[in-house]
């Protein structure tokens, strides 16, 4: 049986940019998405209850906005934003918040720091010092840290992975080994030598062969926790993001390990998350079921 891992092998590099780089296949990209995504964020935060640029470490970007919906006890979403570790921020996908919060959710948005002015291992590192805060201060923030759901999408959905793999009380006895309750990785990069091997992308990620292993899902952190997985990926992305999806749940997902894999019908990996802040949309619901909500 073919390895997974292997089958990038060979391939030129017009290969590799023409399945990652996603960029280039949206030319409305700057004109279109990120603008209508900016707009829809300026609305949440002008209309939800939130905090903002909540310190949680002492890097630049290690900041956090937490939108509330009024109830103190209800689940909280900790959402990581993508941008292939280098680019975004989290001011940009606030309009994520908007249909959870109306639906009862609190929500958490987190930013990091960025390479090349931060490593990968460093980011990943990151998001354990963001989650261990949100433990901590939850209760100061008027959120629920015992419903932890966290979700990412593209480089976000990796540090999802992440996350899933930490094992919380070795970092600190005082958290929970189920500090998180469900993952949703949204068309993870459960294994970065392929994008190791995109040289526009591993400009300023500047990983090398031992790093790109070793902050690999696939290759070196699988899960410590049976929460259960959503693995998500649009039905018109490239093969490649599918494989990256497939391969993780065929390797982690066992009888005490959900992990469902659900396709989002007809979007690439950018209208996924326009689908995702449609409340009537599966998507929407079936992320709210991983909450523990229904209907």
């Amino acid at each position: 049986m073919t390895d997974p891992l292997t089958l990038h092998e060979g391939r030129d590099p017009d290969w590799f940019d023409a399945q990652y780089n996603l960029r280039a296949g949206r030319p409305d990209y700057e004109e279109t998405v990120i603008p209508g995504w900016i707009a829809a964020s300026q609305a949440a935060r002008d209309t939800l209850d939130c905090m903002l640029d909540v310190r949680y470490a002492d890097g630049e970007k290690q900041l956090l906005d937490v939108f509330r919906c009024g109830d103190p006890t209800a689940p909280t979403l900790i959402w990581i934003h993508g941008g292939y570790w280098q680019r975004g921020d989290k001011s940009i996908y606030s309009f994520l918040a908007t249909p959870f919060v109306q639906k009862g959710v609190n929500v958490v948005v987190v930013g990091y720091d960025l390479c090349p002015a931060v490593t990968m291992t460093r980011i990943c590192e990151e998001l354990r010092e963001a989650l261990t805060y949100v433990w901590h201060e939850a209760p100061k923030m008027g959120i629920n840290r015992d419903r932890i759901t966290v979700m990412g999408h593209s480089a976000g959905g990796h540090l999802t992975q992440m996350m899933m793999a930490t094992d919380w009380p070795a970092r600190e006895a005082a958290l929970p080994a189920d500090l998180i309750k469900s993952g949703i990785p949204v068309s993870p990069l459960s294994y970065l030598e392929p994008v190791r091997l995109t040289l526009a992308l591993n400009a300023n990620l500047r990983m090398n062969t031992s790093e790109a292993i070793a902050e690999s899902p696939m290759s070196n952190h699988p899960p410590v926790t049976n929460a259960s997985q959503l693995v998500v990926v649009g039905g018109a992305e490239t093969d490649e993001f599918h494989r990256q999806s497939h391969m993780y749940q065929d390797k982690f997902a066992t009888d005490e390990r959900p992990i469902e894999m659900y396709v989002v019908p007809n979007v690439d990996h950018f209208d996924e998350l326009n689908v995702l802040a449609d409340p009537a949309s599966p998507f929407f619901v079936k992320t709210c079921a991983m909450l523990g909500l229904k209907g």
